[in-house]
């Protein structure tokens, strides 16, 4: 080999001992165990994969880098950052990958276990008031394999797989119903943050409308038209719409700080608005989940609700666990294969090569363990008693919200058609007086009236519109059907 052909091969040789440098010792773990990260199969896909909310035909990932500052929020946007940024998503999601491998244990107790050993050892020996013997030095090495298979438990081990199972289980659907929860709080907070934005921009509008009418007065008295305690009137008016508007801007802020809450960026620094409630537009029966009644409400939420199916998988982890726990007593079968070579374990040296292999079977039978095990059966028979009350509670608790949420969009629905007449009217009675006053043909007091009148009725209008949405969306977060495309149906 020239010169030429050495001068290539060693700029090869030094970069991959660069390269292999630069890995960090964990890096170079990862990498040599990835073709074994999952042999057991016990990692769900949903891990890998994600899994769509209900209704979607597929999974929506998280967006880290949606600007937050200066933005107006749609509810979908709202929806994106809770699902991705909530600390209650993430840890649902983080309990989920313990019990995965809570499965992958269960299931290599089915497993050999192996286990090598190597010991080097030297021993010297001085004789130093003896004449016959000299000193001596003597080194060895010895080493040991050991192979233990558990043949046979009476049911240990399938108990403990299937308390696995339903554990994990459960906890895919805690972290649906996590996901279920985190959607309905952002959409009740995205609510009211809109409706307090509506309150603001009324009581602004109610402001300017103050201002006119003081300009009105201001006319009415430099003819002579208006008398000394209708000019205070008015300024009175104004001032409290002016301290009314201030609050309402407040009570915009202090909502948009709960919204941020609601999604989980607390602690961040976020600017931005929510998109403004439409007055104009109607509602429909059947978007707005009343298409069905409640009973097919409460018979749909029995059998797929997230929450419910958690609990039972719950119940279903104890009683598995009371199985396992009375397994833990009965005997169990197991193989052993060993070989050592030049001694076994914590023993001395033998002063030659030797080679022994012992097989055998071992069969432990539990005689007395100080009743150790019969107070674990009674704690498993008192873990049942309580996941079952547990599922009991959880199922009032959800059968109870989703009645509520029908009712109160039942409510919604029929307070809709009142508030747009009782705006209608309202506005209709403003224009009415406001000629009357520039003619002079009424006093001030019934034109402050008729306008606090129009303000209430605006608020209203907002609220009842603001409530149907929130209450409609909530029903389908409280029966667990709520989704991107759920969402995207029910409009903003």
């Amino acid at each position: 080999m020239n010169a030429k052909s050495i001068l290539p091969t060693g700029i090869a040789a030094l970069f991959m001992v660069a390269t292999m440098t630069n890995v960090q010792a964990g890096e170079w773990r990862d990498l040599l165990a990835a073709p074994l990260a999952d042999p057991l199969l016990a990692r769900p896909p949903e891990l890998d994969h994600g899994k769509p909310l209900p209704a979607d035909s597929e999974v929506h990932p998280c967006d880290q880098s949606l600007p937050l500052s200066d933005k107006t929020l749609t509810l979908s946007d709202a929806i994106d950052i809770a699902l991705c940024h909530h600390p209650q998503v993430n840890a649902a999601w983080a309990r989920i990958k313990i019990q995965a491998a809570q499965v992958g244990q269960a299931r290599s107790s089915y497993l050999p276990t192996i286990n090598a050993g190597v010991r080097y050892q030297q021993e010297k020996t001085r004789q130093p008031d003896s004449t016959l013997f000299r000193d001596s030095e003597r080194s060895g090495r010895s080493e040991y394999y050991t192979l233990t298979w558990r043949l046979l438990d009476f049911g240990a081990r399938g108990a403990n797989r299937r308390l696995s199972d339903a554990l994990l289980e459960g906890a895919l659907a805690s972290h649906d119903a996590a996901l279920q929860k985190t959607m309905g709080t952002a959409i009740t907070a995205y609510f009211e943050a809109q409706t307090s934005a509506a309150r603001r921009d009324a009581r602004e509008s109610n402001e300017t409308l103050a201002r006119q009418i003081v300009e009105a007065t201001m006319k009415r008295a430099a003819r002579g038209a208006a008398a000394q305690t209708d000019i205070l009137q008015v300024q009175t008016a104004l001032a409290k719409a002016e301290l009314e508007h201030v609050r309402a801007i407040g009570q915009h802020e202090r909502s948009l700080v709960a919204l941020s809450i609601a999604l989980g960026m607390q602690g961040r620094a976020m600017r931005f608005q929510v998109l403004p409630a439409d007055p104009a537009s109607s509602p429909d029966t059947a978007s707005a989940g009343m298409a069905r009644d409640l009973t097919e409400w409460l018979q749909a939420a029995q059998q797929q609700h997230p929450a419910l199916t958690a609990a039972r998988a719950q119940l279903a982890a104890s009683r598995q666990k009371l199985i396992a726990v009375r397994s833990e007593g009965l005997p169990t079968l197991e193989f052993n294969q060993s070989y050592f070579v030049n001694g076994r374990p914590n023993q001395g040296s033998t002063g030659g090569r030797t080679r022994e292999a012992v097989t055998g079977l071992s069969l432990n039978i539990p005689v007395f363990d100080g009743f150790s095990s019969t107070y674990k059966v009674r704690d498993a028979q008192a873990q049942i008693d309580v996941r079952e009350a547990e599922l009991m509670e959880t199922q009032d608790q959800v059968l109870g919200e989703i009645a509520r949420a029908h009712a109160d969009t039942a409510a919604a629905l029929r307070n809709l058609a009142s508030s747009r007449r009782l705006q209608e009217s309202a506005i209709q009675a403003l224009e009415n007086v406001q000629r009357k006053y520039e003619r002079g043909l009424i006093d001030t007091l019934e034109v402050l009236n008729v306008q606090a009148a129009l303000v209430d009725a605006r608020e209203e209008r907002i609220r009842t519109l603001v409530e149907w949405r929130s209450a409609r969306l909530r029903l389908l977060a409280s029966a667990g059907e709520i989704s991107r495309t759920r969402i995207a149906e029910q409009g903003r």
